[in-house]
């Protein structure tokens, strides 16, 4: 069986919503950061591309009809180059890296772009037809978070709890109390704004001209982190109920990006001149209840230990999607880790860099090989929550 390689990586900066990268189309904001691999990268036979492989949560807008095969057209791939996009929800960017992984393993392909797309600010409104002929009752949904054409059964046997209420649902389940939410929050923060000010993060970003009032903007940095203490968190009012503890400051964002990836085969990163920088040893998946999803990577993550043959301990970078403070403390204390350990997301989480929901996981993908290789280390795990109660993990070997 051939091993399965992450040989280059690149991303958007991650935009606020409504933010810099609003203006800028789904399929259009996911071709970016191919273009960029291709233009890094001339010595590559690009026609030897297997398959582009993108995550993407909404598919409602103008991510809609496969938006992997548009990106890739619109990054000047070869036609012959072919484009299948996968939904995981929020897990989808890890999906489109671990399903890139398994078709080289299985020799099925040898070489690959995976990655993942969104545009949240973007995200449309949308209107179910009529239950009748001509029905005059109509509802528009918002597609842009959340729950939307509900199926009755859905309702009745599992609820439809918002995802702000499932981290609230595990607060209460798991004695996570306010203070120690806004904590971790601030904790992101610091590492974010310690990353940012240090250039780690400029490492797997790409700038972006974009158009605006007073003539063209470069944007070359996330824009979500805040400047932010202690007593500004705790002045915020929960988003759920009255005496709540999730709050805008300690969740993650409704935000924009994409991110690229080549995955390779040994010999295709040879053949075409690249250098493996991280080896995808293995992903896995699992579910909960959909009412706390948010410790679906508790699951997710034993499954992925046992199977590799290690425990936690023998892992150096912990890069667990920060959903809200709330679940990422009790998913850690689960698996018998301190949040603050430093192992765990060293250059902060979702809570300060934003959660572009396709592109996550792709976004956790690069951050972890990146990290891999500053700081020596053995081996990453890659840790996220899903909608509708569902955990994924994925491990790397650093090269």
């Amino acid at each position: 069986m051939q091993q399965a390689y992450i040989c280059d990586a690149i991303r958007t900066p991650i935009g606020r919503y409504a933010g810099a990268l609003s203006s800028i189309r789904a399929d259009d904001l996911a071709a970016l950061p191919i273009k960029t691999l291709l233009a890094r990268n001339p010595q590559v036979d690009w026609s030897e591309i297997d398959d582009v492989m993108l995550g993407c949560a909404n598919q409602s807008g103008e991510d809609n009809r496969n938006v992997a095969r548009m990106a890739a057209l619109l990054a000047d791939l070869p036609q012959a180059v072919a484009g299948v996009t996968l939904n995981r929800l929020c897990g989808s960017g890890l999906e489109a890296v671990g399903a890139a992984a398994r078709a080289i393993r299985s020799g099925d392909a040898d070489l690959m772009i995976a990655g993942g797309v969104e545009s949240m600010s973007r995200a449309p409104f949308v209107m179910g037809k009529a239950g009748k002929a001509f029905g005059r009752e109509h509802k528009l949904e918002d597609t842009t978070l959340g729950w939307r054409f509900v199926n009755p059964a859905m309702a009745a046997r599992y609820g439809i709890d918002s995802m702000p209420q499932t981290g609230e649902n595990v607060a209460r389940e798991h004695g996570v109390s306010r203070e120690d939410q806004d904590a971790f929050a601030l904790n992101s923060q610091r590492k974010t704004a310690a990353a940012q000010a240090t250039g780690r993060l400029a490492i797997e970003i790409m700038p972006i001209p974009v158009s605006g009032k007073n003539g063209a903007i470069i944007v070359n940095c996330d824009e979500h982190p805040r400047q932010t203490d202690l007593a500004t968190l705790r002045r915020l009012k929960p988003v759920v109920e009255p005496s709540g503890t999730v709050t805008a400051g300690n969740a993650s964002g409704i935000n924009d990006g994409a991110a690229a990836l080549i995955v390779s085969s040994e010999y295709a990163a040879l053949r075409n001149g690249l250098i493996p920088r991280a080896r995808i040893v293995a992903m896995v998946s699992a579910g909960v209840a959909p009412r706390v999803m948010g410790m679906g990577p508790v699951p997710a993550a034993k499954k992925l230990l046992t199977r590799a043959g290690i425990n936690i301990d023998d892992v150096d970078v912990i890069e667990l999607n920060e959903a809200f403070a709330s679940q990422a403390i009790a998913v850690l204390r689960a698996l018998r880790i301190d949040p603050a350990d430093p192992r765990v997301n060293p250059n902060g989480g979702a809570i300060a860099l934003g959660h572009p929901l396709g592109m996550s996981g792709a976004r956790l993908a690069l951050t972890a090989t990146q990290q891999l290789q500053l700081s020596a280390g053995r081996r990453a795990l890659i840790l996220m929550c899903v909608g509708v109660g569902q955990g994924i993990a994925m491990l790397l070997e650093g090269c």
